[in-house]
């Protein structure tokens, strides 16, 4: 049986490691675009035009990333924080916790992994002089959108791990961003490749 004292260790494990975490993402992905771009010499990030669904998406993600992650940091200093973040009491227990540090982790180690499986051809966003190819194998046989269920697993894991109001905002703006944004890349797919992509969504589903 798991104590309050427990639980309270596994709070603040969490408030470090939430931290940590998010750090790491941002430095992750900042040196991996710069690297990538001096790299292939090519553009990676591709929000759209501006005030465009696509660029709408990308930038609500984006405000919503930076805010996670000024929140996480900001929790590791002052603690008080948490009382402005609306913690649900019913879930802040340790299973739960640990339960959400797992799937964030595990969301974002299959996004890494994801990404170097697709080496040149990853990108953010929709190319609209691309992709020269329709991805069909690796985790693509299997899902449509592999890397959009592994950042939704990382978002649920991230509410479990911090069970407040405020993660909950943002575990639903994420999810509706992400199902946008899908909708807006297999339109751009659908008239690009036509009867291949077509033929693509009858045999791999969406999601999982």
């Amino acid at each position: 049986m798991i104590s309050p004292d427990n639980t309270s260790a596994i709070i603040e494990f969490t408030r470090l490691y939430l931290a940590v975490f998010y750090s790491s993402v941002a430095i992750f992905y900042t040196v991996r675009v710069i690297f990538s771009q001096k790299k292939s010499n090519t553009e990676l990030i591709f929000p759209g035009q501006r005030f465009c669904s696509s660029w709408w998406n990308h930038m609500t993600f984006r405000l919503f990333r930076v805010t996670i992650w000024l929140v996480c940091l900001f929790r590791l200093f002052f603690p008080n924080l948490d009382n402005y973040l609306g913690i649900l009491p019913s879930l802040d227990h340790a299973v739960i916790l640990i339960t959400g540090n797992v799937l964030l982790t595990i969301g974002f180690l299959l996004t890494i992994i994801i990404h170097f499986s697709m080496k040149r051809k990853w990108r953010s966003g929709i190319d609209p002089k691309g992709p020269e190819a329709l991805i069909t194998d690796g985790f693509f046989q299997y899902s449509r959108n592999p890397i959009f269920v592994s950042v939704a697993l990382s978002q649920l894991g991230f509410f479990l791990a911090l069970p407040s109001v405020f993660t909950l905002v943002c575990l639903l703006i994420g999810l509706y961003t992400l199902y946008k944004q899908t909708l807006a890349e297999e339109r751009h797919l659908t008239e690009i490749f036509a009867n291949k992509y077509k033929t693509y969504q009858t045999s791999v589903r969406r999601w999982l």
